[in-house]
């Protein structure tokens, strides 16, 4: 696993509100800011974001048949990984920070490494199905795409649940609440592995590294090589009179092609850090670093791989024109729905109002002594 999913459920991070380095008071008074107010801000901002972001669009390609294709399909399968992501490990990454020892008792340390594991499994295979797809579209276009399709892909995105899941099943084998004794105090941790086996997080952190970050993106930019190859030669070898359909089919799976690349871009750019920092301090199992540039890098390398949990409808957003305008109209129905609410609630209050000032006014009831001022 990463530095996250390392951290996450094994009280990996150091203790930093005992830190005692020599004139470090401002240092310590920064270290206690971030902890208090830094780091629930971003994590609540990055669950909000992730939630509103990913439960739409997979509310769109529930209720919008057009968009049932076979690229939306995988793309709703990482918005659901995403969002068990956020629902579970972002919060218990969090209250890390707050609590000293862990508090989520066993189960959770078995169970939350499997979710997280799997969530990152469903991410990377899922942009490798993805990229497979669109290599299928652009260097194979006469492959017509069967009236089964759908039922395929969705088979398919099943199938990578199933293994990303089962890859995850070891985590929760190892995965073990010990007792740590630090400065005579005996607290519980959620360790991911054995404590007294060296090998066991060097050999992990390189498998991790390998599994879901080196080989996908390799068999990634082999498809996107070819991708690119087949764009080229098609620009040169196109002969002056094609077709307006034809120019626009290719120009639809030249741009789908350009948002699986974006969410490979993504995916690579927020887990790297993570992926990183993991094998290095899996390298250096035994030594603690509390100092404040250890806690900033360890913070940003987190906050990072969360956040690849919610920047893919967003950029599904700015890439999409079709995602865009199902998304801005669902954002006007709930408007429109608010609004109605609104003018529902004033009425159902003016009716009431007019009813107890009838009854307690006989005047009012029949219509005398009643001046237009009554009514405002």
């Amino acid at each position: 696993m990463d530095d996250t999913l390392n951290a996450s459920f094994s009280n990996g991070t150091p203790d930093y509100s005992n830190f005692t380095d020599e004139g470090v008071s401002d240092g310590r008074e920064t270290i206690h800011f971030i902890i208090r107010y830094v780091i629930p801000s971003v994590y609540i901002l990055i669950i909000t974001v992730g939630l509103l972001g990913n439960i739409t669009l997979v509310k769109i390609f529930i209720t919008t048949s057009a968009m049932r294709s076979v690229p939306n399909i995988f793309i709703s399968s990482l918005a659901v990984g995403d969002l068990l992501l956020l629902v579970t490990c972002v919060p218990v990454d969090a209250f890390r920070y707050f609590f000293e020892e862990w508090i989520f008792g066993t189960v959770a340390c078995k169970l939350i490494p499997v979710i997280q594991l799997t969530s990152v499994g469903v991410s990377v295979f899922t942009l490798t199905a993805l990229s497979a797809d669109r290599h299928k579209a652009i260097v194979n276009p006469m492959d017509i795409q069967t009236s089964s399709a759908v039922f395929w892909t969705c088979l398919k995105a099943i199938s990578i649940w199933v293994i990303s899941v089962l890859l995850a099943v070891p985590e929760a084998i190892f995965s073990q609440v010990v007792h740590i004794t630090d400065r005579n105090v005996t607290f519980p941790a959620c360790m991911p592995y054995p404590f007294s086996n060296e090998m066991h997080p060097k050999i992990h952190s390189i498998m991790i590294f390998l599994v879901y970050f080196l080989i996908p993106l390799g068999i990634i930019s082999v498809y996107y090589y070819h991708i690119a190859r087949t764009l080229i030669k098609s620009a040169h070898d196109m002969p002056g009179e094609v077709s307006e359909h034809s120019k626009r089919q290719m120009e639809t799976r030249k741009r789908l092609a350009k948002i699986v690349l974006v969410f490979v871009g993504l995916f690579a750019l927020c887990w790297f850090p993570n992926h990183v920092l993991y094998m290095y301090r899996s390298f250096h199992y035994r030594q603690i670093d509390t100092s404040l540039l250890h806690l900033i890098i360890t913070l940003l390398a987190r906050v990072l791989s969360f956040s690849s949990s919610c920047v893919n409808p967003f950029a599904l957003y700015l890439l999409s024109e079709s995602f865009r305008r199902h998304f801005n109209s669902q954002l006007m129905c709930r408007r429109r729905q608010y609004q109605e609410r609104s003018s529902s609630y004033l009425q159902s209050t003016s009716a009431i109002r007019m009813t107890s000032i009838k009854k307690s006014n006989p005047a009012v009831a029949n219509g005398q002594g009643l001046k237009p001022a009554v009514y405002i």
